[in-house]
């Protein structure tokens, strides 16, 4: 498959079973997956904005502020971040992983606590253990904490975003394999589950305000879609 200024691997293809009354079938008898998705129930937190990703030719969901998701299919999990922080966590023998999307380090607990990173970070791990994900074959790709917004004298939120989030998977021994942190552009992220692999563009920094904004809305990807251009790498 031929997709321009990205690397990525072929899906699987695999049929998904279970029609309700809200799935659209194909004319191949086979049910769409989207419609699918969309049509489960959601637990507390998991992303459920799911959509064709036409770049990649992959079902796609979109991780925002304060959410995760976990899956062992073959589809892509994407977010933009400014100083927010994503986790991509695998696990290559149970090929399964996950992303959250974390605004602050600590916080009170209750509703949209996973904007905090401590519920964020343990609320991933324990979903990926229900699929089967175990600690000691976990591997972490952290993405994000940019400083974008100028003029700070003290300790931005992108550091102590970034800190934070090395600090907590060290204590649980889950290795870092690759990074792409602080620095001042603002990040799409783009990781596929099954395989770990993850690409990251860095967008144009033409609307620092705008993002810092947007994105604790939830609504970054709106402002990094009109920021053209950029450097994709594979991690």
């Amino acid at each position: 498959m031929n997709l321009p200024h990205y690397s990525v691997e072929s899906s699987f293809g695999r049929p998904v079973g279970g029609a309700s009354p809200a799935t659209k079938v194909l004319a191949n008898g086979r049910v769409s997956r989207i419609d699918h998705l969309k049509a489960q129930a959601r637990k507390p937190g998991e992303a459920s904005f799911f959509y064709a990703d036409h770049h990649f030719q992959y079902d796609a969901v979109k991780v925002l502020p304060g959410e995760y998701y976990v899956s062992n299919e073959d589809l892509v999990v994407m977010t933009v971040l400014g100083s927010c922080i994503a986790a991509c966590i695998w696990d290559g023998k149970a090929r399964t992983g996950g992303m959250n999307h974390f605004m602050l380090p600590d916080g009170e607990g209750g509703e949209g606590s996973g904007r905090y990173g401590s519920y964020a970070m343990e609320l991933l791990i324990n979903e990926m253990f229900k699929l089967g994900a175990r600690r000691e074959t976990m591997q972490a790709k952290i993405f994000g904490g940019a400083q974008v917004m100028a003029g700070f004298t003290t300790m931005n939120v992108g550091e102590r975003n970034t800190q934070f989030v090395l600090d907590y998977l060290s204590t649980e021994r889950i290795p870092v394999v690759s990074q792409d942190v602080l620095d001042i552009h603002p990040r799409k992220v783009c990781f596929f589950p099954v395989t770990g692999k993850a690409l990251v563009k860095r967008l144009a920094h033409s609307h620092p305000e705008t993002l810092a904004v947007e994105e604790r809305r939830g609504n970054a990807a709106s402002v990094a879609k009109s920021n053209a251009g950029g450097s994709v790498d594979l991690f």
